[in-house]
């Protein structure tokens, strides 16, 4: 008698290997299916505001330990819609907001020299964030992703880069350990620069742009900046931010370089929330937002993106987490090495 072979059962992906929407679409899922994930992660992000409100804590690092906590709650399928909306479509609209923290105007007003300074600092500890990647055994896009992340905003970045260079290439366990590098170093250099820059003697202006040119996280180079002198945060404000709206461009040469498709780019790939970024950012240098509608805005920008950071550390598959080892924070703190000594070195040699 003739026996037929049972065909395999397709099963589909574990939702963890599929992030960021480029392995296959996301299943439709009603308002209803988000609340309970959104509700977790809603109370997840406000307990990490209420600590870093009262207790001065960042609110990044916070929002991630608080998610990790919560990791055991990712085997609940009933979570598993809003986890996923959260830590997509948040992202993605809190990158689109920030782009109402910058002005061109600010931009330019740091002057050609600073700004060309400022665009070579973020190129160049991008490529030593690739450089020491595949030094310590990681491809050219963990370097891309941790090197970025240093360059440019910290988190925001990282959580920014990770959605454009997609999950097969930046998984949620390589996106968490960056964050958690990240908020650990951000927080400790906006303890100890501002001491090194005393310690150099530097200027107001000078302070400023090393501050603003090093640091990780907005709010860490603000806190820096402002510890030294009111001058100098000031002066970090800006450098900062113009490091901030360089997000946009250094998402649009990742996307031309890394196709999600995996073959040949038909064009630069922009991300629409790249285009989003540049959009707001354009109408607030002209004015086109009325201020209370701007701070409304940069406030939801950071809720959504605190947001973000806690549906992705309860999303983070803990196991390869703890596997990756230091060799994940030996890039990252490399890149932030260089990013120091290039932004001392320019604030000493070049500005003022």
């Amino acid at each position: 008698m003739a026996t037929t072979q049972a065909k395999p059962e397709k099963r589909p992906l574990p939702m963890a290997a599929d992030l960021y929407g480029d392995i296959e679409p996301s299943p439709p899922s009603s308002w209803r299916g988000l609340l309970p994930g959104l509700a977790v992660v809603a109370a997840g992000t406000a307990s990490a505001g209420f600590i870093s409100d009262h207790y001065g804590a960042p609110l990044t690092l916070m929002a991630l330990l608080i998610g990790l906590a919560l990791n055991f709650l990712s085997a609940d399928a009933r979570l598993h819609d809003g986890l996923a909306f959260a830590s997509r479509s948040l992202l993605r609209w809190g990158i689109v907001l920030v782009g109402v923290r910058v002005t061109f105007g600010q931009i330019m007003a740091l002057g050609p020299v600073a700004l060309l300074c400022v665009v070579a600092i973020v190129a160049l500890v991008i490529g030593v964030g690739v450089l020491a990647a595949r030094r310590f055994g990681f491809d050219s896009a963990f370097g891309v992703l941790a090197g970025g992340a240093v360059a440019i905003c910290g988190a925001s970045a990282a959580l920014a880069l990770a959605t454009t260079l997609g999950e097969k290439r930046a998984s949620q366990a390589q996106l968490t350990i960056v964050l958690v590098g990240i908020s650990a170093m951000s927080a400790g250099a906006m303890v100890t620069y501002p001491i090194l820059a005393h310690a150099m003697r530097l200027t107001d202006l000078k302070a400023g742009f090393m501050l603003g040119a090093s640091i990780h996280d907005v709010a860490q180079t603000l806190g820096a900046g402002y510890a030294f002198s009111p001058g100098a945060g000031d002066i970090a404000a800006i450098v900062k931010l113009t490091r901030v709206a360089l997000l946009a461009p250094a998402l649009a040469v990742v996307a031309l370089f890394f196709p999600l498709d995996g073959g040949r780019s038909k064009g630069p790939g922009v991300p629409w929330f790249v285009i989003g970024f540049f959009v707001v950012a354009g109408v607030h240098s002209l004015g086109g937002i009325p201020a209370i509608v701007a701070s409304a805005s940069e406030k939801l920008a950071t809720a959504a993106l605190a947001a973000a950071v806690t549906a992705t550390a309860i999303r983070s598959p803990m196991r390869q987490l703890l596997e990756a080892g230091p060799k994940p924070l030996l890039v990252i703190g490399v890149a932030t090495l260089a990013a120091l000594g290039l932004a001392g070195l320019a604030a000493v040699v070049l500005i003022g």
